[in-house]
């Protein structure tokens, strides 16, 4: 015969209904949400993730980006972030990063016009992002920006992801007006990772500077004739050092996760990369694992791949703590994003 309990008898939350006429702002809701279920719990819990890493003065939030967020015009909800003190690290795609600045120069994008085929958009210049479009003319313009920024650094300049970012938040902190995401972290001394840094206009247009200093055209495919002395003097592992000697320093630790790809898994590796240094007894740290994280995803965990792995299944290669306080939302990020940051931000009395 079974012992029936009523849930109450073993301590379990109780689910309540989200009433609407005691919701009166974004906190409310999010509030609300945390005690229904589903998607909406989730949420919710991440708000309240993200209010107590907010709250902890001791931790260190690193923010990861991939996807569109910039095309699809969530770069003030990043800046936002940078601003009020809820990110101290970012950690993103490259893309990302230009379409970004695409914006905090001034320039536009536009929706895609359905009557236009992409062939069609092709030959008129027009980039598609789903349902965006990005300007060439746009990206022919921000190589002007790109090459001023380089041009202003000695020759022998080594210049790394983060470096070279800051540089061009520099540059749109004296001569632009307006904001933008890279302007903000210059701003707020906040640091900004690009891993896969070729994979990027800005690195196609790094290219092209290299080529013009040095007056070298050569398109030979051959590997032993492409001269070093040529190419860009750009050293990734600056930035991984960096990073990792930032994130070593850190009381505690948070990460905020948007999309996955590079990113996620170039700011998650830090805590298995320190315990290696450990155990090759060549420093002295203490273990570094996050204590907080949140994440807005589409990926699945089915397919294996980095992006859509649970936060549990990191658990298992030491990158969060045991009783990490986590939350993961399966979802457009473009649908929560707003809604969960505005929330944060009116609990913390900051807007």
């Amino acid at each position: 015969m079974r012992e029936l309990h009523d849930g109450f008898d073993d301590k379990l939350i109780p689910v309540k209904p989200l009433d609407l006429s005691k919701v009166s702002n974004f906190s409310d809701l999010l509030e609300a949400m945390q005690y229904a279920a589903a998607g909406a719990r989730n949420v919710g819990t991440a708000a309240a993730i993200l209010t107590e890493m907010a709250k902890d003065k001791d931790c260190f939030v690193v923010l990861t980006l991939s996807g569109a967020m910039t095309m699809f015009k969530m770069g003030l909800v990043i800046c936002d972030l940078i601003d009020h003190g809820l990110v101290h690290c970012v950690v993103s795609t490259g893309a990302l990063m230009c379409h970004g600045l695409v914006e905090a120069t001034g320039r536009h994008h536009f929706r895609y016009d359905h009557r236009m085929d992409d062939n069609t958009l092709y030959e008129r210049g027009y980039n598609r992002v789903h349902d965006t479009l990005e300007p060439e003319m746009n990206l022919d313009e921000l190589e002007h920006v790109i090459s001023g920024v380089l041009h202003s650094e000695p020759k022998d300049r080594t210049w790394s992801s983060s470096f070279f970012c800051k540089k061009v938040g520099e540059y749109l902190h004296n001569h632009i007006p307006g904001r933008g995401i890279l302007k903000s972290a210059y701003e707020h001394n906040v640091p900004i990772f690009i891993p896969a840094f070729t994979d990027s206009e800005l690195a196609i247009d790094m290219e092209r500077w290299a080529r013009e200093v040095h007056n070298d055209y050569s398109l030979d495919t051959l590997a032993d004739k492409i001269s070093i002395a040529d190419l860009p003097n750009f050293n990734p592992f600056l930035d991984l050092r960096y990073y990792t000697n930032l994130i070593s320093q850190q009381k505690s630790i948070g990460i905020f996760t948007i999309g996955g790809g590079v990113p996620r898994n170039w700011a998650q590796q830090v805590g298995p990369m320190i315990e290696l240094l450990q155990r090759s007894n060549k420093i002295v740290a203490t273990k570094k694992q996050f204590r907080y994280a949140v994440r807005i995803c589409t990926a699945v965990e089915q397919d294996g791949g980095l992006s859509g792995c649970t936060y549990s299944e990191g658990k298992s290669w030491g990158k969060f703590e045991p009783r990490a306080k986590t939350s993961e939302i399966w979802a457009d990020a473009t649908l929560v994003l707003p809604l969960l940051i505005k929330g944060v931000l009116q609990r913390l009395g900051k807007c």
